[in-house]
Order: structure tokens, then C-alpha cells, then sequence
């Protein structure tokens, strides 16, 4: 599976596409007032992709396992020091509700979904970024 994303900014107006697979969409992110970059930051991106990535894989593996979700929230926070730190104490919390299985299955599965998060264990693992300049 090839994901990629895009971002083209023009003063205050993004042009975003993410892709996966060649399977191309559109995101919409207003930019800064100002003008020249995003209204949202790159640590809050980071975040919702974590709390993304939960909420898509909690679904994927409940169908797995025959486990109907009414709803699911997943909320990540951490902390960003100065300019060109990393984020440090990234923390997540998920609420999963189903109408027809006990509360044990449902805290089975969302631990089950933490060792096989995809974004969560690329941070985890601390993979190797490269620039690539035209």
C-alpha cells in the first residue's frame, strides 16, 4: 500500500490531496489568517493521525471479531517543547461502546488495537525520515 500526501499553499488558500494506492481525495484545512501555512499545525495533524488510525483500525478489527460499535472517541494529547524538539508524553485515551458485547470484549479488543496500530507503532518504532530535494 503506497499513501502519500500533498500540500501546495498559496498564501492563505491550501490545495491538500492525500492518496492511497492512487486513490487520490481531497482535505480541506483553511490557511493562517496571515497568510503562509495552515490554520492547523503539524503536532495536531500528528495527533489526529494517531487518533485516526485508532479509530479505523478499532472498526477494522470489532468486524473481525463480529463486535458491533455504536460509537468510538479516541482523544491523543502530548506536549511540544521548543522549535525542532519532538513531541514527548503522547498519551491516548479511547472510549468504545457496543450495544450487543460485554465492556471485558470491547477493552480486549481496543488493547489488541494498540499493539497493531500502523501509525502508532511507526512512531513507536522511530523510523528513519529522509529529504528528498529536487
Amino acid at each position: 500500500m503506497i499513501i502519500s500526501a500533498n500540500i501546495k499553499n498559496d498564501c492563505r488558500v491550501n490545495d491538500i490531496t492525500v492518496s492511497t494506492d492512487n486513490s487520490e481525495r481531497k482535505v480541506y484545512i483553511p490557511g493562517k489568517e496571515n497568510g503562509g501555512g495552515s490554520s492547523v499545525n503539524g503536532g495536531e495533524m500528528l495527533f489526529l493521525a494517531l487518533a485516526t488510525c485508532f479509530c479505523n483500525d478499532l472498526y477494522r478489527e470489532a468486524g473481525r471479531r463480529k463486535i458491533i460499535l455504536s460509537s468510538v472517541e479516541v482523544r491523543v494529547s502530548g506536549e511540544f517543547g521548543n522549535e525542532g524538539e519532538s513531541a514527548s508524553d503522547i498519551v491516548y485515551e479511547v472510549k468504545a461502546h457496543s450495544p450487543a458485547s460485554d465492556q471485558s470484549e470491547v477493552n480486549d479488543l481496543i488493547c489488541y488495537v494498540d499493539t497493531i496500530a500502523e501509525i502508532h507503532n511507526t512512531i513507536r518504532k522511530g523510523v528513519k525520515i529522509s529529504l528528498k530535494t529536487s
